[in-house]
């Protein structure tokens, strides 16, 4: 987008698109594949550790924002970097452990923004039935917010059948369900249950795909790979 920057230093501060110059940023979330620092009272920089291009996510993101479904603002994209509008509130995530939402409300929350977002036809798919696809949607990548439900991180975000999307938000719920975290795993289940009480059933084959997926994504430890069959038995799938 015009504004390219050096790579940082140790100590460096953060040269973004924008003209700013931020020292010291502080950070304010770490993901599995990414740090978010806060830039000011309005904006934040996510910057993913691998590097990267983040133009296709920024361009997803502002595709289906301008069907109204609710993302971040981007403000500029280079490499690895996100400006992003700083949401206030807290990850569905947060609100489901701490009793301020329950599992079968969350459930029909994560339902209706899969139907939203598969309301809205591909980008660039030739198929009249691809349908825009998160790929990641889960609690802790929704913010709870004073503007309602927003959807973040969109990485991951693709085009193909919906019930990809739907088998691959059931199976990452039944991954922290088999995981070893006891208090987890069964906060986990219910909300699985609860999910697949709301959602139609993927496809079989859209489980495999999605199960092929989580193989191959270099964030999973061994460890969670290793348990990724185990969940998928967890899953409730219709023939196809």
């Amino acid at each position: 987008m015009g504004h390219g920057h050096a790579a940082r230093g140790a100590g460096a501060p953060y040269c973004l698109l924008a003209s700013t110059v931020v020292d010291s940023p502080v950070l304010l979330a770490s993901r599995r594949d990414a740090d978010v620092f806060v830039l000011d009272e309005a904006r934040v920089l996510r910057r993913y550790r691998d590097g990267g291009d983040t133009a296709p996510e920024a361009a997803m993101m502002a595709y289906v924002a301008a069907a109204n479904y609710p993302v971040p603002v981007v403000y500029a994209a280079d490499g690895p970097d996100l400006v992003l509008e700083r949401l206030d509130g807290e990850t569905l995530l947060d609100a489901l452990l701490v009793g301020r939402i329950d599992n079968d409300s969350a459930a029909e929350l994560l339902v209706d923004l899969h139907d939203r977002l598969h309301n809205l036809p591909a980008r660039l798919g030739a198929e009249p039935t691809d349908r825009v696809l998160h790929l990641d949607l889960h609690p802790r990548n929704v913010m709870v917010t004073s503007r309602g439900p927003v959807v973040i991180d969109w990485r991951n975000a693709a085009e193909g059948p919906a019930d990809f999307d739907v088998a691959m938000t059931a199976l990452i719920l039944a991954e922290v369900a088999v995981g070893q975290d006891a208090h987890l795993a069964r906060r986990a289940r219910a909300g699985l249950t609860a999910f697949q009480r709301w959602a139609e059933p993927p496809r079989a084959s859209q489980l495999r795909r999605a199960l092929g997926m989580r193989r191959v994504n270099p964030t999973l430890s061994a460890v969670e790979k290793a348990a990724l069959d185990r969940a998928a038995a967890l899953v409730q799938t219709r023939p196809g």
